[in-house]
């Protein structure tokens, strides 16, 4: 089926992301099937980590259906370019529908981007897994393709205004080889196996990142862990359940 909104929505991302000027860096592509369903699994530090997530599939021509938020399909200008890709709505009260979509897809042939720490990490460190991306992939007989991304929470995150301009800020994707999610294990170690290389990739991004804070202002998009000053993710529990 022709993609009649997708494809024009990467041109415009792309056009976007060039009069911004980002400095994008993308290793590890070649990982994502050409062809065949797959799981792809990401860190989450950003509302626009999906793109970038995207961005990554490309050289490889292939389109991600991501799970995401039923809320963004309701939006007046988000929710039909949402529907029109084949993004697929997880309603967190109806969990087993979005379930069966992606499963669907995945047995169709399709990539399904899944963002297993469920919400963005404010401390921009990795959150515990939901085990939903392991029995996705047990189930349809697809792989697990894990990816990082760091920098995008320097454009729009939880918390933080958005930075839109032109800032040349630099972008760093790493993508992994595939996990093989296997039926006689169980899906919780598969998790916490897709965690530990998801957490390597990070690692590996952030050690690639070509810039620091510039000066004492710019330390909060850098975790705690590593100098900056995010909030630790306990803080972060200790705020939510105030």
């Amino acid at each position: 089926m022709a993609e009649l909104v997708y494809r024009p929505v990467v041109g415009f991302a792309q056009t976007l992301f060039k009069a911004w000027d980002l400095k994008i860096d993308c290793k590890g592509s070649e990982n994502i099937p050409r062809s065949g369903g797959a799981v792809l699994v990401s860190n989450h530090i950003s509302y626009l980590d999906f793109v970038f997530n995207g961005l990554a599939a490309l050289p490889q021509k292939r389109l991600v259906r991501f799970m995401a938020k039923e809320s963004v399909f309701r939006h007046r200008i988000s929710g039909p370019l949402m529907r029109g890709m084949k993004h697929i709505p997880v309603d967190r009260e109806q969990g087993e529908a979005a379930y069966a979509h992606a499963l669907d897809s995945l047995k169709s042939g399709e990539i399904v981007g899944v963002f297993p720490e469920a919400t963005i990490s404010q401390s921009f460190t990795l959150k515990s897994f939901k085990s939903g991306a392991a029995r996705l992939a047990q189930e349809a007989g697809v792989p697990l393709i894990p990816m990082a991304v760091w920098g995008t929470q320097r454009l729009w995150t939880k918390g933080h205004p958005r930075n839109f301009r032109r800032s040349h800020i630099p972008i760093t994707i790493r993508v992994g080889e595939a996990l093989e999610a296997s039926k006689d294990k169980y899906a919780g170690a598969i998790t916490r196996q897709l965690r530990e290389r998801v957490q390597e990739l990070l690692e590996a991004a952030q050690r690639a990142y070509p810039v620091r804070p510039k000066d004492a202002s710019d330390t909060w998009w850098m975790p705690a862990h590593l100098g900056g000053t995010a909030p630790t993710a306990e803080q972060v529990r200790e705020s939510e359940a105030r």
